[in-house]
């Protein structure tokens, strides 16, 4: 049975349990759960991350933990009872944990390692920490360190600050919002401006020293030298080095580690210097003999320096070597390092070892303790300390110091009878009184420990030495008195003994006898003379000698001829004990001279400080002695000294004394009388402030009253004890009158900054420390109405004096600060004077910081929830006189410009953040009684307006994202809050004050756009935040957004008709709240617009305005990131969603005016649909077709639907910096023509828009002309360039602009030049079929055609797209597909390779237009292109697969013709027709006699600069032919069987035979060109050829060509036609793709190179007609290299493939393959698969099977990188057949034609068949389909380099033979006839008139064709009214609109 737990609420799961029994619940390890019902082992309850999933669970895989619960019962809340830091830790890392694994992801490794070491760190802490055995101190520290680290963490992951006290994260409902702003700031500043430590430490560690050779023991000194003043400032660090360089005690770290202590700020600067100074041991010369000397010497040896500034980088410099240089007199050694630093190069030299000294060195910041704890593994292994010199800058009490400094300067001695210079050594003891050397008291340095005695080191031959040597005598006090140093000289012989014999000594007493100890400064000693064995140990015996020159010429004048020599020393003495000051001493021994006391009292003022703190206590006590010896004499005396050293304590040297004087005061302070006197003291110094001219003493005092008035208090205290009490009101009396005193002084006002106020502003610094001296003696009321009294008497005139104002200041928020304002009785005393004060300051705008300081001290003592009537008392007092003044003063500096210096900048952020937390303090204390009586306080509706005005604009400023930085989410959801429920008191007053008659628009307004902005907020919007933080979100605040969004939808309600001011207005901010994704607050506001449409209506009968702004701003509001998917569902549902609200269209149809509703809806519907796609697109990186075609879809929306221009237009830019930025030129040049076409050549001024300035019409309509022509120029589309040249060059000649005309006409001629004389490649066209949902909606279930880029193919162009939608998957058919596939939750794509038909066919079909030119036609303006795909029909017959071989050719019809704005456009419609074996053999001949004519036409006007293409076609059609290529279409068509039961076909027949036998014709001829040109070594396969052409007529059963029967030449009304361009060979089969290797063309024999692919070659055969083509015939016949795109790729596609059609038995046919796979790896439709698209013309009635006149696509393969120029299509030439005789082409109108009987009397210059390859080789066309489609249209190659033929080559021929002429908008197409004749001639009409024989030909004089059209005149309806195609109708674009100013 399940029983609610008691204690078992809360558990860690501790192994994941997978929930596979009935009603488990799967848990992972780490979740935490809540516990409900406990059973037998199970527990029942849910995961804390997933609260509304409840399962049960083993109560062993739960670990449980302490918790408590709120609300018990059904929605009881667990909260653990664990330390808050642990939680949050845990809650924390959870959240690392998931956002971690993302940096990882991103590739963000640097982090990725960084958070991971944290978070370990976090876990080795937060162990210790659950341990529990940590002692406090650790505890504490441990919690630091887990606070630092988790909000690193936080910072750098972007995550929130957390605001935290004593390092517990703190609730803001449990403090005052000031107070929870300081603890924000605190933690942002320290997160940005680190502290800068005031103290500073230099860790030095000696290595090395290097050095070539040394053989003596080293001493190397270091110290730290101030090049400014010439002095050192640190003790000195001592090591000793072996003879090798090294350290001598390597394993004592403190010997050759030091860290140089306490360096202030100011000593981190560039004149300090590191210095080292080495001094050898050993003999006096360093080159002499070992056995010369066996005494050991302390010589000089070499010295080195280091500037500290190059340390301040922070690096650690580690092997460090310094250069150590020698000086070059040894008399110089004492400041070598000064002539270092200075750089006197002649005076040192680098030492002849040339050394270097090896260190490490490091600078440390903060106090000694923190560098204990954060480099403890340098204090654990040991390092000597090195002070400074005397004491640090801030000296401590009870820091017990007796340092003696001595430095040993120079001598001057005389030579002693020798004839050299003695070599001084001087040693130097301490004695104590009893004579005997103090033992180990002499230091030299840190690292070494002290010695007995010293000896100096040796100067060779120099009577005038100089030492400098620093030495430390750390003499205990006790010792001291008594004590003297000795010095002993000696000479140092350098013979071979080396004995050191003395010749004098000095000496110095350490303490005088009055007690003082010897004075700091350099003091010359007499240097005694003595003999060389002199016993010096009875120091009695010199003692009484004097021992310093001063002294001793000061009391004796007579001179002594013993003082020459003398010795100096400098000494300094650093004690905590001992004083040098006789001042001093007389003032503590004042009983023995009472005399002195007066003089002792007043030299006081002149004592050091320091000497004064050293005996603090002493001369405390010294001062009140006298006071209480005679306070009449002395009191005024003592007061001074007393308020002398009070002062001297507030220097910041010795402001750590202040404990000392306290705790003097508490314990050891004895004076019960001195009240009396200090009292009295006091008030007569303040009565005489206001008459006293000199002040500086009065102020003095004043400044010290705070101590003054601890001794007052306690000494009042001590005599109350000590007589119970009495004179109580006497004391009460003299304060009262003290305090009298002081208000009367504080009243009076100054003019100007006068010696009284500054008095004043002296009193009113140091006057709230008193308060707590006061409340020891006094009630809390009683002090408080003193102070009230005090600081009322100030006076309020701000004019007064702006220092004294802020003092004043000062004191209010001392006051407030202090412990008297902390009681509630006192601070209503005191609030009042507080306020006041305030008031003042904010009115005038005065020191605004110190304001926002007080107020926020002031708030942080009001809690939240106190609800004690004193707390209610004091808000209703605040808000009566701040609320107001707190509004404007936030007003106000929020609208100040903001300051430039960042500094200035924080300041202006800290106090309006104080403001602002200060004015949500005051808000969050108010109750419903303080709101009521405020609104009541207003006494008209005036100021109630400004009032609500004033604060609505307050809160839009709270709301704005810079308000607080961006991590502060805390803060901002706390002031959200406070604004919220204001805004809910508020909104009453408005609905009660300001509806109906009294309606304000203005404050209505306000009213919304804050809610509006409120909803709007960044921080509230949750779907944003973590699953945890969204959760703490709404368990302590709700989802705020709604309570807004209910409230905007109450109060709209309450306007009633006041709604019409608000519409259109507010749809724009509506709409914005509308499209936050949160289903309640959508459902509340969606109504809203169908209100805002029905008061609408009312109105004005329609909506236009609400639909205008609705779209509009949807627009804006879209681009900018908001909205989904679920709006626009929403927008357009019929269903009510989520609550009680139903949908905006179910409520739009229950209206009369539901028609235009539901239609408006549908539009917003549409659009979202499209700025939904938009957007998305919009956040992909590169510019692709997705995102242009998005653009495009919207561009179009806005025009075609919503007829919206400015919109439009904008669009129409966007569109244009998208081509500009992925390069489509030609399209982006289109794009700009869409706004070119909407303005006008007028003088109409337009405003400034976009990146256009304000310019008339004609200036921007010209500017966009020249930027069009840029681009057309860039994208090689000149034709239209010169267009737009002639349009503005006959504006430029209206205005007689000759400059301008000039220019434009030579930019023109440029235009025709690039045409003739650059190269441009020929596009592919692509078919893109989008189907599935998943696509966005402009391409969803939509197929387009694509231009491709240059020399991209089919294969490069699937990848692109696919790359483009990478989920997309690739169909392997070209059918289309099934409704499945467009439901499908899935992105399927098909794409395969479409022919280009072009529209235009006059310049095409001319003669003599260079191919040039044409280029350009066949593949712009293209509305309509073309798709074959080949499938048999009925029974398919093995033997001869033509008999059922058909083929299927749909056309595509576009939206608009490519290229255009687009590099695509939508399919409009599409027509599918089927064409019949017969018609398919008919199209393959005509191709291939096409192409053989234009190879030999070439070969013989010599453009074939090699003869290899016509021998490779030549053999692959006789080849083909003779081993049964033709004879294929005679088995199939022309037995008797098909002729019977094929009637109708009866005239195709004949076309078929009459097309065998022009073929027959055209061979013979090409065979006789051939041989003409055939190379010598290709005889033998000219010769095989004709023996095989022979072969091959004979089977046609033709001996010779009579003339009756000759063949008429075939007229080619559309030109050249297009040659093939498929790709590389490939074979595909039914289970797969087979790619064969492409070969070498020079890999294949000449001579039987084509014979694989004739149709008698049944393996060749099967291979090259599933693939289309051999791999032979392309590779070999294409050797010469093209600069055309078509030549360009093995696989260039850009007609679709059809699958050869020659006998097979397999081939690949869409219909025939069954084992295609969508899948990604394989390419969406390899071109060997694809099905060939020719070019064909309309078809003719739908009843029959529609044939198209084909002269398309040959067999010749274009894909082949080596295809020549020459090999390409050129244009046809018209000819009419004449008289044999050769006749020259005449250029005059009606000339005749030459006619020549050869079928290349069609003498095309370039390649003009594209017949299909002929079962992959250049057979007689009968492998039908492998390439088959080109068209009479479309499909030429760009020829750049090719050359036209300056006429037909005449050959002879017997009967003339008339040539129709043709219209070029006529269509070709072929009527049946019953009878057909055996050959025909086409004709561009619908009729086939039977041609004549050529014996009864006539010849006609038949008119040239017209020139080509100029391209303007070809071109403009193109360019001006948008591309027109003729078919399938004509396609009016409508007219362009104006632009209204744009």
């Amino acid at each position: 049975m399940w029983i609610p737990t008691e204690h078992e609420k809360y558990g860690v799961v501790i192994a994941s349990f997978r929930g596979t029994i009935p009603f488990g619940l799967s848990l992972e390890i780490g979740d935490t759960v809540q516990i409900l019902e406990k059973c037998d082992g199970w527990y029942r309850g849910f995961a804390l991350k997933n609260p509304n999933i409840k399962g049960i669970f083993p109560s062993s895989y739960v670990h449980l933990k302490n918790a408590c619960v709120k609300n018990k019962g059904q929605f009881e809340m667990v909260i653990p009872t664990e330390d808050s830091v642990i939680t949050e830790m845990t809650s924390t890392l959870r959240d690392w944990g998931a956002m971690w694994k993302q940096l990882y992801v991103r590739n963000e490794g640097d982090l990725f390692h960084r958070l991971w070491h944290i978070m370990n760190e976090i876990l080795d802490l937060r162990r210790q920490v659950l341990v529990g055995h940590l002692t406090h101190d650790r505890m504490k520290d441990v919690k630091r360190h887990i606070t630092a680290r988790l909000d690193w963490g936080n910072e750098q992951l972007g995550l929130d600050l957390v605001p935290r006290k004593e390092y517990a994260m703190v609730d803001p409902e449990d403090i005052s919002i000031t107070e929870l702003y300081r603890l924000m700031e605190h933690r942002h500043r320290k997160k940005d401006t680190p502290v800068q430590a005031s103290s500073h430490h230099l860790f030095v560690q000696m290595k090395s020293l290097m050095c070539s050779n040394l053989g003596e023991e080293l001493e190397v000194i270091f110290s730290l030298f101030d090049s400014k003043e010439n002095r050192p400032i640190s003790e000195r660090f001592f090591l000793r080095l072996n003879r090798n360089g090294l350290p001598k005690a390597p394993d004592k770290p403190e010997r050759h580690c030091s860290l140089f202590v306490d360096l202030g700020s100011s000593d981190l600067r560039k004149d300090i210097y590191i210095t080292v100074h080495i001094i050898r041991i050993g003999r006096m010369g360093a080159g002499e003999k070992k056995n010369a000397c066996s005494v050991q010497y302390r010589r000089p040896f070499g010295c080195a320096v280091l500037s500290i500034a190059d340390l301040l980088t922070g690096e650690t410099k580690d092997d460090l070597v310094l250069k150590v240089y020698m000086c070059n007199t040894e008399s110089e050694w004492y400041q070598i390092h000064e002539n270092i630093i200075k750089k006197l190069n002649a005076r040192y030299n680098l030492t002849g070892s040339n050394a270097g000294l090896a260190v490490s060195l490091q600078l440390l910041h903060g106090d000694i303790e923190q560098i204990r704890r954060e480099y403890s593994s340098v204090f654990s292994h040991g390092v000597s300390i090195t002070r400074k010199l005397g004491f640090s800058n801030i000296i401590m009490p009870g820091e017990m110091r007796n340092d003696l400094y001595i430095t040993v300067e120079r001598g001057e001695f005389e030579k002693g009878g020798k004839s050299v210079a003695r070599n001084v050594e001087v040693t130097m003891f301490i004695v104590d009184s009893n004579g005997q050397p103090l033992k180990d008291f002499i230091s030299f340095g840190s690292g070494e420990p002290p010695a007995s005695e010293y000896h100096s080191f040796v100067l060779y031959h120099n009577n005038s030495p100089r030492w400098s040597e620093l030495l430390k005598l750390p003499i205990p006090v006790d010792k001291f008195r008594g004590s003297h140093i000795r010095f002993e000289f000696r000479h140092c012989s350098t013979k071979e003994k080396g004995e050191k014999k003395l010749f004098g000594f000095s000496f110095v007493p350490l303490m005088q006898e009055d007690g003082r100890t010897l004075p700091d400064g350099t003091h010359e000693l007499i240097v005694h003379k003595c003999e060389e064995n002199t016993n010096l140990q009875d120091t009695t015996r010199y003692l009484k000698l004097p021992f310093s020159k001063v002294i001793f010429l000061g009391n004796n004048n007579q001179t002594m001829k013993a003082t020459k020599e003398s010795f100096w020393i400098t000494s300094f003495l650093c004690s905590t004990k001992l004083t040098q000051n006789g001042d001093m001493l007389d003032l503590l021994k004042w009983r023995t001279h009472p005399d002195k006391i007066t003089s002792c009292l007043s030299k006081l003022k002149e004592i050091d400080g320091s000497e004064i703190v050293k005996f603090l206590q002493d001369t405390l006590d010294t001062l009140f002695g006298i006071l209480d010896e005679n306070s009449q004499k002395y009191g005024s005396k003592v007061f001074d000294s007393l308020v002398h050293i009070i002062n001297l304590l507030q220097d910041s040297k010795f402001h750590h004394f202040k404990p000392v004087m306290d705790t003097y005061i508490e314990s050891h302070f004895a004076g019960a009388l001195a009240y009396r006197d200090l009292i009295k003291v006091l008030k007569w110094y303040v009565d005489r402030i206001t008459e006293a001219e000199r002040q500086e003493h009065i102020q003095e005092v004043l400044k010290a009253q705070e101590y003054i008035f601890k001794y007052i208090v306690q000494s009042r205290r001590l005599f109350s004890l000590a007589t119970g009490g009495q004179n109580e009101e006497e004391f009460r009396c003299c304060i009262q009158e003290l305090l009298m005193s002081v208000r009367f002084f504080l009243s009076q006002e100054s003019k100007g900054a006068g010696a009284l106020s500054q008095s004043q502003a002296v009193f009113l610094s140091s006057f709230p420390a008193v308060y707590s001296e006061l409340l020891k003696l006094f009630d809390v009321r009683e002090v408080a109405n003193l102070v009230q009294d005090t600081l009322g008497s100030l006076p309020t005139i701000m004019h007064v004096d702006d220092s004294l104002q802020a003092i004043k200041l000062q004191c209010i928020g001392k006051t407030v600060e202090s412990q008297l304002y902390t009681n509630p009785d006192s601070r209503y005393i005191l609030l009042p004077v507080v306020l006041h004060h305030l008031l003042v300051h904010l009115q005038e705008q005065k020191d605004l910081i110190m304001c926002a300081r007080i107020l926020s001290n002031v708030f942080c003592l009001i809690k939240k929830n106190s609800s004690e009537k004193s707390v209610l008392e004091e808000i209703d007092v605040i808000v009566a006189s701040l609320l107001d003044i707190l509004l404007r003063t936030i007003l106000e500096i929020t609208s100040r410009p903001q300051a430039s210096s960042s500094a200035m900048r924080l300041q202006f952020q800290d106090v309006t953040g104080e403001f602002v937390a200060c004015l949500l303090s005051l808000l969050r204390q108010m109750t419903d009684r303080h709101y009521q009586q405020l609104l009541n306080s207003f006494s008209t509706k005036e100021e109630l307006r400004d009032f609500l005005l004033q604060i609505f604009t307050v809160f839009r400023i709270l709301i704005r994202p810079e308000m607080f930085p961006k991590d502060w989410t805390v803060m901002r959801l706390v002031a959200n809050n406070v604004i919220i429920t204001t805004v809910l008191y508020l909104s009453d007053a408005l609905r009660k004050n300001f509806l109906n008659e009294n309606f304000d628009y203005k404050i209505w307004d306000s009213y919304f756009y804050l809610a509006v902005i409120f909803i709007n907020q960044l921080c509230l919007q949750l779907e944003m935040f973590t699953p945890s933080k969204k959760k703490k979100v709404l368990e302590k605040y709700g989802d705020m957004r709604v309570t807004m969004g209910c409230e905007i939808f109450s109060m709209w309600q309450n306007l009633g008709e006041h709604k019409l001011h608000f519409i259109p207005a507010l749809i724009g901010p509506f709409l914005e709240v509308t499209l936050i994704p949160q289903p309640d607050l959508r459902n509340v506001m969606i109504p809203i617009f169908h209100d805002m449409m029905d008061w609408e209506q009312r109105r004005s009968g329609n909506f236009k305005q609400v639909e205008a702004k609705l779209i509009d701003k949807l627009d804006s509001l879209m681009s900018e990131g908001k909205g989904d998917e679920t709006y626009r569902e929403l927008f357009n549902s019929i269903i009510p969603l989520f609550g009680p609200y139903p949908s905006l269209l179910k409520k739009i149809e229950r209206e009369t005016w539901r028609e235009s509703g539901v239609s408006l809806i549908a539009t917003v519907t549409r659009l979202m649909e499209r700025l939904l796609d938009y957007r998305d697109c919009m956040k992909m990186g590169e510019v692709d077709g997705k995102k242009i075609g998005c653009t495009v879809s919207l561009l179009n929306f806005y025009k075609t639907e919503l007829n919206k221009e400015e919109m439009y237009i904008r669009y129409i830019h966007k569109l244009y910096d998208l081509h500009l930025k992925a390069q489509n030129f030609t399209e982006a040049a289109y794009t700009l023509l869409l706004y070119d076409e909407l303005l006008e050549w007028s003088d109409r001024p337009l405003r400034e828009f976009l990146t256009y300035p304000m310019q008339t019409e004609w200036q921007r309509k010209e500017h966009l002309h020249l930027t069009i022509i840029q681009n057309f120029d860039r994208g090689k589309c000149w034709e239209n360039g010169i267009i737009l040249c002639r349009k503005i060059a006959e504006q430029y000649e209206s205005y007689y602009d000759y400059r301008n005309l000039s220019k434009m006409r030579m930019m023109e001629a440029s235009l025709y030049d690039k045409i003739m004389d650059q190269q441009r490649l020929e596009p592919e066209f692509f078919r893109v079929g989008f189907y599935g949902k998943k696509f966005p909606f402009f391409l969803r279930n939509k197929e387009f055609v694509c231009r491709g880029h240059d020399y991209e193919r089919l294969e490069a162009f699937q990848q692109r797209m696919l790359n483009e939608f990478p989920h997309a998957i690739a169909m392997q058919h070209a059918n289309q597909p099934d409704e499945t596939i467009f439901q499908a939750e899935a992105q399927y794509l098909q794409i395969y390779a479409v022919t280009p038909i072009p529209e235009s066919q006059e310049v095409l079909q001319r003669e003599g237009v260079p191919d040039n030119i044409k280029s350009f036609y066949k593949v712009n303006h293209i509305w309509k292109f073309r798709y074959d795909r080949p499938f048999h029909k009925g029974t398919k017959d093995k033997e001869n697969e033509f008999k059922s071989l058909w083929v299927e050719r749909t056309s595509l019809y576009l939206v608009q013709s490519l290229p255009g704005i687009s590099r695509w456009f939508e399919v409009e419609k599409r027509e599918v027709v089927e064409m019949s074996p017969l018609e398919n053999a008919i199209e393959v001949l005509e191709n291939k006699n096409q192409q053989l004519k234009a190879l030999i036409s070439q070969c013989q006007t010599r453009q074939m600069q090699n003869i290899n293409p016509l021998t490779m076609c030549l053999n692959g059609v006789i080849d083909a032919a003779v081993n049964g290529g033709v004879s294929r279409y005679q088995e199939a068509f022309f037995v008797k069987d098909y002729i019977l039961s094929h009637p109708e076909d009866g005239e195709k027949i004949a076309r078929l035979r009459e097309l065998m036998l022009e073929q027959a014709q055209i061979l013979e001829f090409g065979l006789a060109v051939h041989e003409k040109f055939v190379p010598q070594d290709m005889r033998p396969l000219h010769k095989k050829l004709v023996d095989q052409f022979f072969v091959m007529k004979s089977s046609f059963g033709i001996q010779e060509f009579p003339a009756c029967i000759q063949a008429s030449p075939v007229h080619f009304p559309n030109g050249s036609p297009r040659v093939c361009r498929n790709s590389a060979p490939a074979s595909m089969s039914p289970d797969g793709t087979r790619v064969i290797p492409r070969r070498s063309p020079l890999s294949y024999p000449a001579a039987n190179r084509y014979s694989s692919s004739s149709l008698s070659s049944q393996a060749s055969a099967e291979v090259s007609n599933i693939t289309g083509q051999s791999e032979s015939s392309d590779e070999v016949f294409n050797m010469q290299p093209s600069p055309s795109t078509s030549s360009l790729s093995s696989t260039h596609s850009a007609s679709p493939n059809v699958t050869s059609s020659a006998p097979s038995s397999a081939r690949a046919s869409p219909l025939l393959s069954d084992k295609h796979k969508h899948s990604r790896e394989n390419s969406c439709l390899s071109p060997r698969d694809r099905p060939c698209s020719a070019i064909y013309p309309t078809p003719v009635e739908p009843s029959q099977r529609t044939l198209f006149n084909h002269i398309g696509d040959g067999a010749l393969p274009r894909s082949d990188p080596n295809l020549s120029a020459p090999e390409k299509a050129s244009p046809a030439r018209h000819t009419t057949p004449v008289s044999p005789s050769p006749a020259g082409r005449s250029p005059l109108k009606g000339s005749v034609q030459s006619f020549t009987p050869s079928p290349v009397e069609y003498n095309s210059p370039g390649l003009s068949s594209n017949s299909p390859v002929l079962s992959g080789s250049y057979s007689s066309g009968i492998s039908s389909l492998s390439r088959c489609s080109t068209s009479e249209t479309s499909g030429f190659e760009n020829q750049a380099n090719e050359q036209s033929v300056p006429g037909p080559v005449p050959m002879p021929m017997p009967v003339p033979m008339p040539m129709p002429s043709f219209s070029g908008s006529e269509e070709p197409v072929r009527k049946e006839s019953k009878t057909p004749p055996p050959y025909s001639v086409y004709e561009r009409t619908l009729r086939r008139p039977v041609p004549l024989p050529h014996s009864l030909s006539i010849p006609v004089t038949s008119e040239p064709p017209a020139l080509p059209p100029k391209p303007l005149a070809a071109r403009s309806s193109h360019l001006e009214n948008g591309t027109r195609r003729t078919e399938p109708g004509p396609r009016p674009r409508p007219l362009p609109r104006k632009v209204s100013q744009l």
